[in-house]
């Protein structure tokens, strides 16, 4: 087993990959603290979890709320005594919206949830890593954080930040013992699409252009296997970088 000994943070962990990496984590060993707003399907996860073998427990938390991501990453301390590996996966869609059409609070909430939630998380967890000189932080990004035509403005830059955030953590802190790096998923077949409503029809046309070059569509479990490789030591050299799980999507532009 890749984990064992080690304590995670899984966010979004209660649906689609978030709970598919959480399930892997503690198959491989790790005590594993599964973070969403939906604490019943957290819980149904964590039951999954224990049923196996493994270790977790649920923590409801809203990563668009300070005070719920501080809350988040005191209960692993204060449940299993300390922090290895924080993976910042929580997010929702846009409706495909481009610019002309977005609205204030649209954008806010995507960016708050997709953004600013990662960055306090790893704000959060960086004094337990640089105390220990070890810590591994995992960022779901997209292809949309590299690519324009992927979905709607706000999610795009939320993504296209992300990308960012990963790269310039991990270059102050490498240093300190600490990776930082992305995953982008493509198309992934996952129940992220039940956070859009009143799609725009111009944004989804303008998007489909491209998503039809997607080969297939990914499982969830595929993206996990991605995950378990960046949190164990087989990873121990790759910092700052951005793995494309996309099927060979972006490999056409």
């Amino acid at each position: 087993m890749k984990l064992v000994g080690k304590v995670a943070i899984v966010t979004g962990a209660a649906f689609g990959m978030g709970k598919e990496i959480a399930k892997v984590y503690a198959r491989e060993g790790a005590k594993v603290i599964v973070s969403d707003i939906n604490l019943e399907e957290a819980e149904t996860v964590v039951a999954s979890i224990e049923e196996n073998g493994g270790t977790g427990k649920a923590v409801k938390t809203n990563v668009a709320d300070s005070e719920d991501v501080d809350h988040m990453i005191q209960t692993a301390v204060d449940t299993y005594g300390t922090l290895d590996i924080l993976v910042n996966n929580a997010g929702v869609m846009d409706n495909f919206e481009p610019v002309g059409e977005i609205d204030d609070d649209k954008w806010e909430s995507v960016l708050a949830i997709n953004t600013t939630g990662v960055m306090r998380a790893i704000r959060k967890a960086l004094p337990i890593f640089i105390e220990k000189e070890n810590g591994v932080i995992i960022n779901t990004a997209s292809t949309g954080g590299f690519s324009g035509a992927h979905a709607g403005v706000s999610y795009v830059a939320s993504k296209h930040a992300v990308i960012g955030l990963t790269k310039n953590t991990a270059y102050m802190y490498a240093k300190k013992g600490i990776r930082c790096n992305a995953i982008a998923p493509g198309a992934v077949e996952t129940n992220i699409g039940s956070s859009m409503t009143n799609v725009s029809q111009f944004g989804m046309e303008r998007a489909g252009m491209t998503h039809g070059l997607s080969p297939r569509s990914g499982q969830a479990e595929e993206i996990a296997n991605v995950a378990l490789f960046l949190a164990s030591d087989d990873a121990s050299f790759v910092n700052g970088t951005v793995v494309t799980a996309d099927g060979g999507w972006t490999a056409a532009f």
